[in-house]
């Protein structure tokens, strides 16, 4: 089905170029019969393409102007959302996308606007391996490479990539983890030494994960992340509000008197929420939970320690 869609796109588009071809040329072209040919136009004319045949000399097959055939396919405002959303694509660097963007906006007599300007890069990292895994991905290729865990710990990782997410400023990739066998997520910013093999794999039927198992999944393989039923509540003073705006949901601040916050959220009992709270510096202080307060205090000691 896959490939006589693609056949039946190739022809729309030789028509769209050519005003007249016979069927045996498009036969050779496409590498069919000249009865796969036939069966195709009647197939296009079926879902309400313009194409037609003319018999006799000079006859062929033929396709009605290119204003027809749009307005009988896509409406105005679906071929603008179409230049839109390729636009989005060549912003995160897809060659690809741009280059149909380029066809697409001649086809339809638009110009491409330049409604959206994407960096995702960072200010010092050079390459997050976005292009490698995307190659990976569409040519189902496995990939190796080592990846940190917010321990530090270095492990070895074989994978199968199955796709690339953005979530929170950060690049992310689903995948299913042949070490672990099983669906993980990882983090770019924390991938080494990647190499995308000569190994093919097949696609896999994978469980869609929720958003809390993604979560997880970017640095365990076992669940040594606890999370239950406490919350974790911050007070944060105004001189760093952007940054508790930037972080947080409204829903989970409460704005005070003076302009300081009060952030209540789920607490999840990982060192990483201890360095993130640090990060604020002494514009912020841990009310709860008691566990929180006392490891904050404890590291807060070591790192005094180290400039005495």
């Amino acid at each position: 089905m896959r490939a006589q869609i693609n056949r039946l796109l190739e022809l729309v588009y030789v028509l769209l170029h050519r005003k007249n071809v016979s069927a045996k040329e498009l036969a050779d072209q496409l590498g069919v019969s000249r009865r796969t040919i036939y069966r195709d136009i009647d197939a296009l004319s079926s879902a309400g393409i313009p194409v037609y045949t003319v018999k006799g000399k000079g006859g062929g097959v033929r396709l009605l102007t290119n204003s027809v055939l749009l307005k009988s396919v896509l409406s105005e405002q679906e071929q603008d959302e179409i230049l839109t959303a390729l636009h989005g694509l060549s912003n995160v660097k897809d060659s690809e996308a741009d280059h149909v963007l380029q066809k697409l906006s001649a086809t339809f007599n638009k110009p491409a606007t330049n409604w959206l300007q994407v960096d995702f890069s960072d200010w010092m990292r050079a390459d997050s391996f976005f292009d490698d895994f995307k190659v990976a991905i569409l040519e189902r290729r496995i990939a190796e490479f080592d990846y940190y865990g917010r321990s530090g710990e270095k492990t070895s990782r074989r994978v199968e990539p199955v796709q690339l997410w953005f979530k929170e400023k950060s690049w992310y990739l689903k995948c299913f983890c042949l070490n672990r066998q099983d669906v993980r997520i990882f983090k770019l910013s924390r991938v080494s030494n990647l190499a995308v093999t000569d190994n093919y794999f097949l696609e896999r039927d994978l469980p869609v994960l929720a958003e809390e198992e993604a979560e997880v999944s970017c640095d365990q393989d076992q669940n040594d992340q606890s999370q239950n039923d406490e919350c974790m509540k911050l007070h944060i003073s105004s001189k760093v509000k952007f940054q508790a705006l930037d972080d947080f949901d409204e829903e989970y601040l409460e704005e005070q008197p003076d302009g300081s916050l009060i952030l209540t959220v789920p607490w999840v009992d990982d060192e990483w929420m201890v360095g993130y709270v640090l990060s604020y510096g002494r514009h912020i202080k841990a009310l709860e939970p008691e566990s929180l307060r006392l490891a904050i205090k404890d590291e807060a000691e070591k790192i005094s320690a180290r400039y005495l």
